[in-house]
């Protein structure tokens, strides 16, 4: 959520972001809407120093007629007022609704385009592997192996569903350790988060109301399903102030992830590359209002990233996302993608976004300057890795002539020191 005085005052510069980020805007409509609030305020407002002024006039009433005369005014101002409250109710309804759709203003350094394809490669990390042999895809090789299963997960939980079993679990698990493990050493508290969570959450992180066709929806709770604990993380400070000196805050977490991926049919439909079903460790930061220091912590979450993708010993390569391809909130963004034999290409694995105080003021996260002038946070997040779509590259990229497939050596002390799978 944008300030709504920052909108008033650069109406132009918001529907220029607007168009470039493919969103609906109306700066027509916000003027009218945001005029008409103005004046409803100022009416109740009047109304009511009126209302307790006569009352004070009452108390101080020198006789029986002059009081009864002026009971009898307040009288005719009571269903003024509650007119006017009414109004004022259902304009700031309009308004918040108008409010909550409309989006950040990119970074100056963000480039112009309309989708993912208008994305700018920054650079390319490691070695595309050669192989000598004909390759199989991640499909063929989990079951092969017997460590994925898709059949039985397509039989119990439909479409996108899929077993991890023995080593492919074992695997999974270990991607997760080593993340966390390298985190924490980087002095990032991890958090056990819920994963079902109310809409404010899902509202002050900005994936309400614009994103409900993605989510899991529990109707009989009121409650919903996330798809990142991003949600959760970001959340975790709502309604707070920080103390300045304790900011920045370094949070991680890993949680089971769900996604409707509505609009996804016919996309992606084989293998573990888009499943409704995840898991992912997210890292999220909370800092104070300043841009500089803002960009400094985003390069922060991208390393840590491609550390463990360095780690993982994949080939990947990195994205400055243009402007048709960011989120509502997101003012600059990288994703992260490494590179899977069987698509011949980079898959997106990592997204990193600054928010600015786009969530933080959604949220009512604040913090006190020098100067005791209360200001809203800057919030940024980052995955650090996300299965089962990592263990794509992992398994394609590390397999080996007679099926196997080897495992990073930085993964083998969590594989009982194994060095392949197979």
């Amino acid at each position: 959520m944008l300030d709504p005085k920052f909108i008033r005052d650069n109406l132009e510069e918001i529907a220029i972001a607007a168009k470039n980020k493919r969103f609906d805007f109306n700066p027509n409509y916000f003027k009218e809407l945001y005029e008409k609030r103005l004046q409803l305020i100022k009416e109740t407002e009047e109304l009511r120093s009126k209302r307790n002024t006569g009352s004070d006039a009452v108390k101080k009433a020198k006789s029986k007629e002059e009081r009864e005369a002026l009971v009898a005014e307040m009288r005719k101002m009571g269903p003024l007022l509650e007119e006017a409250e009414k109004n004022l109710r259902e304009i700031e309804a309009d308004f918040e609704k108008l409010l909550l759709t409309i989006p950040s203003i990119p970074s100056s350094d963000t480039p112009l385009g309309a989708s993912d394809v208008d994305n700018v490669e920054i650079r390319k990390v490691g070695s595309i592997p050669q192989f000598s042999f004909q390759i199989k895809d991640h499909i063929e090789l989990g079951k092969s192996l017997g460590i994925i299963d898709f059949e039985r997960g397509a039989n119990i939980a439909g479409s996108r569903s899929y077993f991890l079993l023995g080593a492919g679990a074992e695997l999974e698990r270990a991607v997760h350790s080593l993340a966390l493990d390298l985190l924490k050493s980087r002095g990032y508290k991890q958090l056990s988060v819920p994963v079902l969570v109310r809409t404010s959450a899902m509202e002050g992180t900005g994936y309400l109301p614009g994103g409900a066709d993605q989510a899991y929806f529990v109707e009989k709770d009121d409650m919903w399903l996330v798809g990142t604990s991003e949600v959760p993380l970001a959340s975790y400070h709502q309604n707070e102030i920080l103390d300045e000196p304790s900011l920045p805050v370094k949070y991680c977490a890993w949680s089971t992830c769900f996604r409707r991926e509505a609009g996804a049919a016919g996309k992606d439909t084989k293998g573990l590359y888009r499943v409704h079903q995840f898991q992912k460790i997210e890292q999220v930061i909370i800092c104070e209002p300043n841009i500089e220091k803002s960009d400094k912590l985003h390069a922060e979450l991208l390393k840590n990233a491609e550390d463990l993708l360095q780690l993982l010993e994949l080939p990947y390569r990195v994205v400055q996302v243009c402007t048709g391809d960011l989120g509502q909130g997101q003012v600059k963004k990288n994703d992260v993608e490494t590179w899977m034999p069987s698509r011949n290409n980079y898959g997106e694995t990592h997204s990193c976004s600054s928010f600015y105080d786009f969530q933080a003021r959604r949220l009512k996260i604040r913090t006190k300057d020098s100067n005791g002038k209360t200001q809203f946070c800057f919030t940024l997040n980052n995955t650090a890795v996300a299965t089962p779509r990592v263990l794509i590259p992992l398994i394609e990229n590390h397999q080996t002539p007679d099926g196997r497939i080897k495992i990073p050596k930085a993964l083998q002390k969590y594989m009982n020191g194994a060095e392949y799978i197979g």
